[in-house]
Parts: C-alpha cells; sequence; structure tokens
C-alpha cells in the first residue's frame, strides 16, 4: 500500500484579511455567498491575493482537483493499493476515502471543496467520502507511522524515478509526498520531516504529472498491470 499526500496544497477558503477587497467582494455578488464561504482562487482574486503572504503558492484549487482525478482514477487506488490525503497550505488535512468519485467539473468542485470546509465532511449524512480537520503536516506524519517517507522536490537528490520507487515498495507503510501549489518549494519543516528528497527531472513538472508517473512506476514495481490482465483472461474465459 502506497501512501500518497499530496502535501502545501494550495487549497483553502479566502483569508479574512482581504474579505473587504474589491475583487473578493465583486466575486460575492457574482455567487451570493458570503466570502468566508468561498475558495481561494486566482482566477478571481489576483488582485487582492497581492496583499497575501506565500501568494504565488496559494489559491489553485485546480491543482488539487486535477491530482486527485489522477490517483483516485488509477489502478493502483481501483485496486486497494493506494490512500490520499491531501494536506492544505493552512495546515488542513483531508483523508480521501479511495472509493470517492469526485466530478470532473471544475466548478462542481469548488462547491464541493466549499461545502467540505463548512461542514467538516462530505457527504454530510451517511458515510463520509471526504473528511477535513485541522492538522499539521508533523502532525499527520506522526499519525501515519510511516517507515520511509519521501519527498518529491526539484531540491532533492537527481534520481531516475523506477530508483525512488524501488526504495518505496520494499518499505511496509510507505509515504510519497507531491507539492501541491504551483510554484516555489516545500517549507524547510517539511523536508526536516522525511526520510529522503528525490528530483527526477530537471525541469518543473506539475503536480498531476508527477503523480500519475509516480503511480505509474509503482504500478509497475508490484507487477500490477500483468495482475489486472491475467486477472481479465481469467474471467473472460468462464
Amino acid at each position: 500500500m502506497l501512501i500518497l499526500i499530496i502535501a502545501e496544497s494550495a487549497l483553502e477558503m479566502v483569508p479574512k484579511s482581504i474579505w473587504d477587497d474589491p475583487a473578493i467582494q465583486r466575486d460575492v455578488k457574482r455567487r451570493g455567498k458570503s466570502p468566508s464561504k468561498i475558495l481561494l482562487d486566482r482566477s478571481y482574486h489576483h488582485s487582492a491575493m497581492i496583499k497575501l503572504k506565500n501568494s504565488g503558492k496559494r489559491g489553485r484549487p485546480d491543482i488539487v482537483h486535477f491530482t486527485l482525478l489522477e490517483a483516485l482514477g488509477s489502478p493502483l487506488n481501483k485496486e486497494g493499493f493506494l490512500q490520499t490525503y491531501v494536506h492544505t497550505i493552512d495546515d488542513h488535512v483531508i483523508d480521501v476515502d479511495p472509493q470517492a468519485r469526485l466530478p470532473r467539473n471544475y466548478n462542481r468542485f469548488v462547491g464541493l471543496m466549499e461545502q467540505l470546509f463548512e461542514l467538516g465532511k462530505i457527504p454530510p449524512t451517511g458515510k463520509p467520502l471526504m473528511m477535513i480537520r485541522k492538522q499539521s503536516i508533523a502532525q499527520l506524519l506522526t499519525e501515519l507511522k510511516p517507515t520511509y517517507t519521501i519527498a518529491f522536490t526539484r531540491l532533492g537528490k537527481l534520481m531516475q524515478l523506477d530508483e525512488a520507487v524501488a526504495k518505496l515498495v520494499k518499505e511496509e507503510k510507505p509515504i510519497a509526498i507531491v507539492g501541491g501549489f504551483p510554484r516555489g518549494h516545500f517549507a524547510g519543516e517539511l523536508l526536516k520531516l522525511v526520510d529522503e528528497t528525490v528530483c527526477f527531472d530537471p525541469e518543473m513538472l506539475d503536480t498531476w504529472t508527477v503523480t500519475s508517473r509516480l503511480i505509474n512506476e509503482y504500478e509497475k514495481a508490484i507487477g500490477l498491470p500483468a495482475k489486472r490482465l491475467a486477472k481479465t483472461s481469467y474471467q473472460s474465459k468462464q
């Protein structure tokens, strides 16, 4: 089982410090919602976000959306070998049920995340497919107790991806951390928590690309493609 953490993700509600900004107020009027119930989004809030600390790493919910679609739709997840968490830049953690099926439409995803932040879980009744809580990355790692943790970053040791995955595969409880932000690097505090940092490409890659390639390499390392095809072949003969 591979544990994937999308860390320091650019997913948060509009901070109170910019509620009165004209860009926020225009969005409030457009959507008919309180600023406290709107997801921060650079597409609409760019001029207001200039006032925020680390603004370059914030306001990109689409990164989490695309990356979760990649992870949850993967054969690794479908076979029960992947557990995914989202850690946000303002220290919230989202537990994602492997069976969760996210909307493909971005606007619907935004509405879903706003509901999650407001209610703490979705759906609000019955078995939750997503739950959110206030928690730092350090607290999450302490809770999970991994046997080995690799953070993928351009500041890491140069290594081919299959070599890094080989280290994860042989571990009982491995964790892979990818950044859920558009630019910049992980905070120094996070890098102190991992066993190893790895860079497998000289250029900056989108989070969903890193995630897709990572999962694909992990699937190949455990022989999952062949197992799935063999199972399909056996079922077709019955």
